[in-house]
């Protein structure tokens, strides 16, 4: 089971590993869904080393077995607290399609199985359990009763204020009132996670801290009214909620709001049981230099031997992490909201310091396969008045004038990455903004040339002009502009028909069978073969998911059609399934086929 480097030890999953570094105990016992690997892709593990450098002894419990205690002990109790998180992915969209069908992958998972082998019965329970972050919190409670508790992850993220649960059908309180967990950490958690942990270090209750929610009595939230200094929303309750449905919508527009402001204010919700969650102030992002500091520390980049063959690990073990966040708010994404709308790019050096590593690892066969993240050509983007901008909403309903594009130090970074030796090859897998693209033509020409591996990957989502605004995407007209100027590059290149993976979405809110057919249409006219596409998922913490629950659109507040009956889904589905190519799928129904575009929104 060892035959790991030396020089950078994986943190203990069990007490022979702890023994091994001379521990008798643990500060920090870390709980995820996924399998554990040692890469800066994956939340748990950045999370995990950003404790272990700011001189905190951390340990990993990965996938626990929900019918015993033995799995969420293996580590003792912690000295300062437990984290949960269900993984790079939310459980839900892990485990099931679009349309509630069980997925039989689990890309996380050993082997891609997601059920825990069972020699007797075949396979039982799944590793991932549905509202994972719930029950690991609950088998924490079980095995640890008072021990200190922290939500963390994409799912708690998302899940933090009331929310639409697909796979139930139905409005959930915040999963910080459901876990009962003491606090809940939401964005990227490198700032909150290492101050509760100094707190409690010091003795502190950790309280107020930027990037945590808390869950407070009735009696708790009327004293914390009285001493709060910053402005209050009060988003709609529980039973106001209940009562209208549009409320909903009204919520989680003030939610992106508050999300995007320069300068946010503090949320509060009463919950169904009269608790109330409340909302400190976003964590400021991180610098370029505290990004390089997170993403240079000690790595292994390897699975835990224990985990055996991971698929998700086979996928990005040679990809690098370029950029963190998202300037623009795409109504179905929840990356703006969880990664935040400050775009920050990490250092040309340190990116090759990363790379030079990664062509240094046994096993590496020449290929880089990916320079991106969120979306790869936001490497470089900046605003100089993000500080000052209450909209933080860049890229529509067309670009901003104030936003700094320079495609230039992109393409000079893939080439300096290039240029070390043992790389043959670099890719950029990551999804590509078309509409920066176009404004950067000789960056375009480059990815386009040398760096694309197979096809270029976009994600123009629909053609037709209604539907993308309720999208929140630009116009269709820029696809025809995209795709003549990709072509034009393929043809002084003399290298035939350019390869163009599109990327789509079926019964949006607001898309009708009509806009399908009037797409299919658009799509014969540009010779656009269709590769990807995926039903509409209504997941938390989108706008698009307002849209679906209460049926009216974003903008405006008007009633709009939305295709809820699994036939209007399917009719939806059949119009692209008659465009698709031979080796194409219908539905991306594994957790593996969406790691491209989910990945590095770094599931913490």
């Amino acid at each position: 089971m060892r035959g790991r480097r030396s020089d950078f030890p994986l943190l203990p999953i069990n007490r022979i590993e702890m023994q091994e570094r001379g521990w008798d105990q643990v500060d920090v016992v870390l709980v995820t869904g996924d399998a554990y690997i040692d890469h800066p892709s994956f939340g748990i593990s950045l999370i995990g080393r950003w404790l272990e450098a700011h001189g905190f002894r951390v340990g990993i419990i990965s996938q626990p077995r929900l019918d015993t205690l033995e799995d969420i002990s293996a580590l003792g109790r912690p000295r300062l607290f437990f984290g949960v998180s269900a993984g790079n992915l939310d459980s839900i969209v892990a485990n099931y399609t679009g349309n509630c069908r069980v997925r039989d992958t689990d890309a996380y998972s050993p082997e891609g199985n997601p059920y825990f082998p069972d020699m007797d019965r075949g396979k039982t329970g799944r590793r991932r359990p549905d509202r994972a972050v719930i029950r690991y919190a609950n088998l924490v409670r079980q095995a640890f009763p008072g021990v200190f508790l922290v939500a963390g992850g994409l799912e708690a993220s998302l899940r933090r204020f009331i929310h639409y649960d697909f796979q139930q059908q139905l409005l959930r309180n915040s999963i910080l009132t459901d876990a009962k967990a003491d606090l809940l950490v939401y964005g990227m958690g490198e700032r909150a996670i290492l101050e509760i942990a100094r707190m409690l270090d010091d003795g502190v209750n950790p309280s107020g801290i930027a990037g945590t929610c808390e869950r407070l009595s009735q009696r708790e939230f009327q004293e914390r009214i009285g001493s709060c200094g910053n402005e209050l929303i009060f988003l709609p309750s529980w039973n106001e909620i209940a009562q209208a449905r549009t409320r909903f919508l009204e919520a989680e527009i003030a939610i992106d709001r508050a999300t995007r402001s320069a300068d946010p204010p503090v949320l509060v919700q009463r919950q169904k049981s009269g608790q109330w969650i409340w909302q400190n102030r976003r964590a400021s992002s991180m610098t370029t230099t505290e990004l390089d500091q997170l993403y240079e520390l000690p790595f292994s980049r390897m699975v835990h031997p224990f985990f055996g063959q991971v698929p998700a690990y086979e996928m990005i073990r040679h990809s690098i992490t370029v950029v963190r966040g998202c300037c623009g708010n795409c109504a179905f994404c929840a990356i703006n909201r969880h990664q935040g709308a400050r775009v920050v790019s990490r250092s040309p050096g340190s990116v090759i310091k990363e790379a030079e590593m990664v062509a240094a690892m046994p096993g590496f066969r020449g290929t880089i396969t990916d320079l991106g993240g969120p979306t790869a050509n936001l490497y470089g983007v900046r605003c100089d008045r993000m500080d000052l901008c209450s909209r933080r909403d860049c890229l529509f309903p067309s670009l901003c004038r104030h936003l700094k594009i320079d495609g230039s130090r992109f393409s000079r970074l893939l080439q300096q990455v290039s240029r070390i030796k043992g790389v043959e090859h670099l890719f950029v897998s990551s999804g590509l903004r078309m509409d920066l693209l176009i404004r950067t033509p000789e960056l375009l020409e480059r990815i386009v040339r040398n760096h694309t591996p197979g096809a270029l990957k976009i994600a123009p989502e629909h053609t037709e002009s209604q539907v993308l605004r309720f999208m929140h995407k630009p116009d269709g007209d820029l696809l025809v502009r995209f795709l003549k100027m990709v072509r034009e590059i393929k043809v002084r290149g003399r290298s035939g028909r350019a390869e163009v993976t599109a990327y789509f979405i079926t019964a949006h809110p607001g898309c009708t069978l009509d806009h399908m057919k009037a797409m299919a249409r658009r799509l014969r006219e540009l010779r656009l073969s269709v590769r990807q596409f995926q039903d509409f998922t209504p997941t938390p913490g989108t706008l698009s998911t307002a849209m679906y629950v209460t049926g009216l659109s974003i903008p405006g507040g008007k009633r709009i059609f939305v295709a809820r009956k699994r036939s209007e889904r399917a009719a939806q589905r059949r119009v692209l399934e008659r465009l698709m190519i031979p080796q194409g799928g219908q539905e991306r129904s594994s957790a593996a086929s969406r790691i491209g575009r989910s990945e590095r929104t770094v599931k913490k």
